[in-house]
């Protein structure tokens, strides 16, 4: 049956602008970064894509590296959008990124033109399409000049292979120097996308402050911690702690590490929230970002961390709260 969207899809989904652009993000938007590669099932990708669009999540975000195997996941939403989406198109933003190891030789990876745009020409390809809404540097090159690399950028956007260009894992030092030459080149930045979250505030510590002075905007990724911010992580720790041995860190099952996240579970449960909720919440609140990038396994999760918007926001008490809550909890891998 051909797709048809969700007619509501605009309705309840809060859009924010980036920056003091004439852009307006989902406050919530899908990354593709796993789960969505050739080593899944194409209609479980094809349903969390579909779904999230219904809901009103109309900004994907894509990398050339992205899998596994790297290239894709940008096969798997090429084929999606072929099937369903192309009707859609002006209605999405469709961000790809480049920067990270792709290819053998010299220019599969970093910041060179040459790696840049041949890079954005095959996510082009491999998506079947004519040009992305945003294209990133993915990590500044501490080798190649970084006029050359934002060079790069404006060129994709000259050539109409980019509307708009972004930053990715820059520092704030990084963050000004680049926006400084896009400037100067006529192709402004329009956001910067760094790993934020409850347990990973390094961001605060200037980036933050470049990103308001430039009127530029923000997306963050890894919001949930890389799961840790679930109940489902606060379920294995506590679980693995008890267990006579474990193949965690003794620090990511110390007993008060465990009772710190019980608390922020309890916590979320007292407004109503799940652990994802609160921490999509936290990142959200004023003074965050523009969207929050959620990446899923199954539809049930998109449609989980949507429902935190529904959510009053929170306090400037209840961040304090949390913020003692919080205090030496770590940020740790599984």
């Amino acid at each position: 049956m051909p797709y048809t969207a969700e007619p509501s899809r605009y309705s309840d989904m809060l859009y924010k602008r980036a920056g003091k652009s004439g852009v307006k993000l989902p406050a919530i938007s899908l990354g593709l970064w796993q789960n969505f590669g050739g080593n899944q099932p194409l209609e479980n990708s094809r349903a969390m894509i579909l779904k999230a669009f219904d809901l009103g999540i109309n900004h994907f975000d894509l990398a050339n590296n992205y899998g596994p195997p790297a290239g894709s996941a940008e096969e798997t939403f090429g084929a999606v959008y072929k099937k369903d989406l192309i009707p859609y198109r002006d209605e999405l933003l469709i961000s790809t990124k480049a920067g990270y190891y792709m290819w053998e030789g010299p220019y599969g990876e970093w910041g060179s033109r040459k790696n840049l745009l041949s890079s954005l020409d095959r996510s082009l390809t491999r998506m079947g399409l004519d040009y992305v809404d945003i294209f990133y540097s993915h990590r500044p090159d501490p080798e190649t000049p970084l006029e050359e690399t934002m060079g790069a950028l404006d060129h994709a956007v000259r050539q109409g292979k980019a509307l708009y260009v972004g930053l990715s894992n820059y520092s704030a030092e990084q963050t000004s120097a680049a926006v400084k030459i896009l400037k100067e080149l006529g192709t402004p930045c329009l956001i910067h996308q760094p790993n934020y979250s409850m347990l990973n505030r390094w961001i605060v510590d200037g980036l933050q402050d470049v990103l308001v002075e430039q009127g530029i905007g923000s997306i963050a990724y890894c919001p949930l911690g890389r799961g840790q911010l679930t109940n489902k992580y606060v379920d294995k720790i506590e679980a693995e702690s008890k267990a006579p041995s474990s193949t965690m860190k003794p620090e990511a099952i110390a007993v008060e590490r465990v009772q710190k996240f019980r608390s922020l579970e309890a916590f979320a449960a007292k407004r109503g929230q799940t652990l994802s909720q609160l921490a999509l919440s936290w990142v959200l609140r004023d003074g965050g970002v523009t969207s929050a990038l959620i990446g899923v396994s199954r539809v049930s999760q998109i449609e989980e961390n949507v429902k935190a918007l529904k959510s009053a926001p929170l306090t400037a008490e209840e961040i304090s709260e949390i913020d003692s809550i919080m205090h030496n909890i770590g940020d740790l891998p599984w």
